[in-house]
């Protein structure tokens, strides 16, 4: 059954990434590195939304175009498939389409895909990795999961769950289904699949279970008491009914879960913690745990039975907004902060910001306020903030510093990244040097250092010899917005000269633009911001670019054209 959402929260989700698409050329070659190989050089995507750290070397990035990863040295991308995947397959290539959320769990990694139908998102489905046999000579081993759907169509089903059942609306489609976060734990995944809801996969066994949550106007929910017999014989939870309608439809946005973080107890006695966020603010639930006769080790299987929830929201309990995108956990001087990215949903006074609780829960504060935050990452003393305007930092919770935009430094290198949107960011302490990663819209970056001095970007390429400019068309209000600017950028090669000089003509020919860019004391990308001479932005219509420069030592410099279009 297709579900219907609140068309205003759902659409700014993925606005960012929809005008973030423009930024990156259709096309692209990649340099295989062999020819039997499962990988190819370099990103297919400059959209960059996630970036996991596994094992000691392998940083891994979900893109707008498919997997990729960086082995410490290079980034290769995945190959895909567009073959229809029969659900636990066993596969060395991953499903075609956009990557929402990577999770990782010691060696053992799980990777969801998306799409669209031309007007609505799709799950693609999830594939499952152990990845500790791994070399650069071998291929991954993933298994393949279905995004997961309901198979009845009846109005109201019943579904077992912990020590009794629920009525629950079945989720029959992918459409606006989508794996937007997951969570790896052991032999368990828990995946935020919005309309889906949070859902649980237990990997050895092969099946999934639909996880009941509050509803819109419930502060708790226990799925371990509290059932009463239906009168056939089941155990039902009273009154309860799971449903991601919009309210107005009958339905409940705490049931569009769209973020989730487990915390682990390191005592097995102690239930584990799962934080859930969802577009009517943050569940805690208690996983509670049992010991029951088995065949496991001491002579005990361990038994996830059920959930104790409770239920924060905005205005109630100090969230800044209900819309919940990004969780993520603190430790620090004996202290556990829990790290939200909330933004308005639908209620009056709500806004966006970063919100956390210093107590479990039960209360919240909120900073940032105003800023779009897309995750949250905490380490140490450490908070990252990936947001709209760019990266902040923060040692305290309070105070907080914006990192300014990444340039390439080395020599003979002009990348800059040319955008404010920062996605994701993690601090990688894995080696002797620290290294701080960012995904954004324009390209993947990692610095050497906490102050963002030294920067290393990695972008796609049409072909790294030739003089071309993109995004072709250009807009400068749709484009590469850095700043107050949009921007369109010239890709050269090596210029070997140092120097590249810019002209541009209309299509009369006459000169509307130029710059002598001496690269010996020029950072970042060899640019233009649509604008004339005298500062006005050019017309909608087709220009010719010449960049004068030479490719080689020995040889002089030689005018390179190139035609581009503008639309404003």
């Amino acid at each position: 059954m297709l579900l219907l959402f609140n068309k205003i929260i759902f659409l700014s989700l993925f606005i960012a990434q929809a005008v973030a698409q423009f930024h990156t050329p259709t096309r692209f070659s990649l340099k295989s590195t062999d020819v039997d190989s499962f990988f190819q050089d370099g990103l297919s995507s400059n959209i960059v939304a996630e970036v996991r750290l596994l094992g000691d070397s392998l940083t891994w990035l979900g893109t707008g175009q498919g997997l990729a990863f960086h082995d410490g040295h290079k980034v290769y991308s995945h190959k895909t498939t567009s073959d229809s995947l029969g659900d636990k397959t066993f596969t060395n290539l991953v499903p075609v389409g956009g990557i929402p959320s990577i999770s990782v769990d010691g060696q053992k990694i799980a990777v969801s895909f998306s799409g669209d139908n031309g007007s609505i998102q799709v799950g693609y489905g999830i594939t499952i990795a152990d990845v500790s046999g791994y070399n650069d000579s071998t291929a991954i081993n993933w298994t393949y999961l279905q995004q997961p759907t309901d198979e009845s169509e009846e109005d109201t089903i019943v579904q077992f769950f912990g020590e009794g059942s629920f009525k629950m609306l079945p989720v029959t489609v992918r459409e606006a289904n989508v794996t937007y976060d997951s969570q790896l734990h052991n032999d368990t995944l828990y995946t935020a699949s919005w309309a889906g809801g949070l859902r649980r996969y237990h990997i050895t066994e092969g099946f999934w279970e639909n996880v009941p949550m509050p509803m819109d106007s419930q502060d708790s929910l226990s799925s371990c008491e509290g059932f009463v017999d239906d009168g056939f014989g089941r155990l039902i939870k009273p009154g309860y009914y799971l449903n991601p309608r919009d309210p107005t439809d009958g339905g409940n946005h705490n049931h569009k879960a769209f973020s989730v973080l487990l915390v682990p107890s390191l005592d097995p006695s102690i239930s584990d913690t799962i934080w859930v966020g969802t577009a009517n603010g943050i569940n805690r639930g208690e996983i509670i745990r049992t010991r029951e006769p088995g065949a496991g080790p001491g002579g005990t299987d361990l038994i996830t039975r059920c959930i104790e929830w409770v239920h924060y929201r905005f205005p109630e309990d100090g969230l800044s907004g209900n819309f919940v995108v990004g969780l993520a956990k603190q430790d620090w001087n004996n202290r556990t902060t829990i790290w939200a990215a909330t933004m308005n949903a639908d209620s009056q006074g709500e806004t966006r910001g970063l919100s956390y609780s210093r107590d479990g829960g039960v209360t919240w504060k909120s900073t940032l306020i105003g800023e779009r935050i897309y995750n949250v990452f905490a380490k140490d003393s450490l908070v990252l903030a990936s947001s709209k305007s760019g990266l902040w930092k923060s040692f305290d919770g309070i105070n907080w510093a914006l990192f300014d935009p990444a340039i390439d430094r080395t020599f003979l290198s002009q990348s800059q990244i040319l955008t404010d949107i920062v996605y994701t960011s993690v601090l990688d302490q894995r080696d002797t040097t620290d290294l701080l990663w960012i995904g954004t819209s324009d390209g993947l970056a990692f610095s050497t250092d906490l102050d963002g001095n030294h920067w290393t970007i990695f972008q796609t390429e049409y072909d790294p010899d030739q003089f071309y400019a993109y995004p072709n068309p250009f807009s400068p209000q749709n484009h590469n917005q850095l700043g107050s600017e949009g921007y369109v950028r010239f890709h050269t090669g090596v210029v070997a000269n140092r120097v590249a000089k810019l002209e541009i003509f209309n299509f009369a020919m006459e000169k509307v633009y130029d710059k002598v860019f001496n690269l010996d004391n020029y950072d970042g990308a060899l640019k233009w911001d649509g604008r004339d001479l005298n500062g006005n932005h050019v017309g909608n219509g087709v220009y010719f670019i010449k960049m004068n420069y030479a490719k080689s030592a020995n040889r002089s410099p030689q005018d390179y054209w190139n035609k581009l279009i503008v639309v404003k």
